[in-house]
């Protein structure tokens, strides 16, 4: 069986999901293709898996492919694909993302999954995406395409709908949203024998419903801490999520700061006393770049020079669907697909949600939800008709898309006039050039 990692370059992910298949008996032996366009990353990642490989007791047969020109050999004949591309990187790109809306007096903290950050990461990876898709309609056309790329639901949306249908989105959030909320209320006696159900859209999912293992409802006790939190401490960094709790009903799977700037309501610069309020960190993916990149080379020497001990199997989902696919024994995951046949039914079938899956030796089987919370809904649908354009624009490569994309962002829309906005969007894919398509 053969397994390709696509950006393997980004050795973190790598090490984590490789590691966990090389933790997995029907997985360690598999054929390892790592196929990147940075050869000095590429061979970091190989470097650590075979560390890895080495610390288990375990042979990988690990292959390595640099370049496009060699891009369909690490594809061909793959049973799973895992994307975790990047394209342009931080330096430029992410930079450029962050810095040119702040000359029109747009900030934002992540700018990966929405606003005019997240819509411009989509534009210049899409391309690259449907490049792999293309390829592996021809070459492994059987394939499971695992995406974990961000826009989760822009880059897996327009996969599912115009490249490879066989696509799943995973993100780690879902796994940690009921225990943030337990933990930060002081609820943590639940967390072992809990029941939950979050549906939603990717880093705003809904934690629905929590129960004790008795199916005892834990909300009303939440919510009563929450509020209490809200009233004499503020000095929490997780804010915004408490605040869904209080107004919105329910707490939902991605961060704070993640979620400051996916509504118009915490970075406002007529309203600047909200973001020390709120503990609102803006530019922290900058920050974070910064940091991760000084702290692997710091932990890429260590590993490679001293081994790794105690090697045990992460939390992300990847090598758990690639084991019940091939194993036929099913597991639960919560899941990027498409809203077909109304598994949300206040939401567009276009849409990408997240709900629960069953994966099987069959593949993916998504959850019917039903209808969300009706604030819920709404909230999630200013998100949605963002992404739902972004793909447009992707596919029309219309400038006037790309205006109407970040118009209908909540963030921008709720900051900048619609003049500005379209000479922001100017700018935007003028600096970024070659790293976009041509958009007229």
């Amino acid at each position: 069986m053969k397994i390709t990692f696509m950006g393997a370059g980004s050795t973190v992910f790598v090490r984590n999901i490789i590691g966990d298949c090389l933790l997995t008996n029907c997985l360690k032996e598999s054929e390892f293709s790592l196929y990147d366009i940075n050869g000095e990353r590429l061979e970091e990642s190989r470097v650590i898996l075979e560390v890895i490989s080495k610390s288990l007791g375990v042979k990988a047969n690990i292959k390595t492919y640099l370049g496009v020109e060699n891009r369909k050999a690490a594809l061909r004949g793959a049973s799973f694909v895992i994307d975790a591309i990047q394209v342009g990187g931080y330096d430029p790109c992410t930079i450029t993302d962050f810095e040119i809306p702040k000359k029109y007096g747009l900030h934002q903290t992540i700018g990966d999954t929405l606003g005019i950050g997240g819509i411009m990461r989509a534009l210049r990876t899409i391309p690259v995406v449907e490049d792999f898709c293309r390829d592996m309609n021809e070459v492994c056309p059987d394939a499971l395409f695992l995406n974990y790329v961000n826009p989760m639901a822009m880059i897996t949306g327009y996969t599912q709908r115009y490249a490879f249908t066989n696509t799943i989105g995973l993100c780690h959030s879902v796994q940690v949203c009921a225990h943030s909320i337990l933990k930060g209320v002081g609820m943590e006696e639940y967390e072992e024998e809990r029941k939950e159900l979050i549906a939603g859209i990717n880093h705003q999912a809904w934690l629905l419903k929590i129960e004790d293992k008795n199916g005892n409802d834990l909300y009303p006790e939440i919510r009563r801490r929450v509020h209490k939190r809200l009233l004499e401490d503020r000095d929490f960094d997780d804010q915004v999520r408490n605040i869904y709790v209080e107004r919105f009903g329910y707490y939902c799977t991605e961060s704070s700061e993640h979620n400051a700037e996916y509504n118009p309501y915490f970075i406002k610069s007529n309203y600047p006393e909200l973001i020390e309020r709120h503990n609102i960190p803006l530019d922290e993916y900058p920050r974070r770049c910064v940091s991760q990149i000084e702290r692997w080379k710091e932990e890429y020497e260590n590993l490679k020079n001293g081994g790794i001990k105690d090697i045990e199997r992460s939390r992300e989902y990847a090598s758990r669907i690639m084991e019940a696919v091939v194993t036929n024994n099913a597991y639960k995951i919560g899941g990027n697909v498409l809203n077909t046949n109304h598994l949300i039914t206040n939401f567009p079938e276009e849409a990408c949600v997240e709900v629960p899956c069953l994966v099987d030796g069959v593949g993916i089987h998504p959850t019917r939800i039903g209808a969300l919370p009706t604030a819920c809904a709404a909230l999630n649908m200013t998100n949605i008709n963002c992404q739902l354009m972004t793909i447009e624009a992707a596919r029309s490569h219309k400038k006037n898309d790309v205006y109407l994309a970040a118009m209908l962002d909540p963030h921008t829309s709720a900051e900048l006039d619609i003049d500005t906005i379209i000479k922001m969007c100017d700018d935007l894919i003028e600096a970024h050039g070659s790293f976009l398509p041509k958009f007229n």
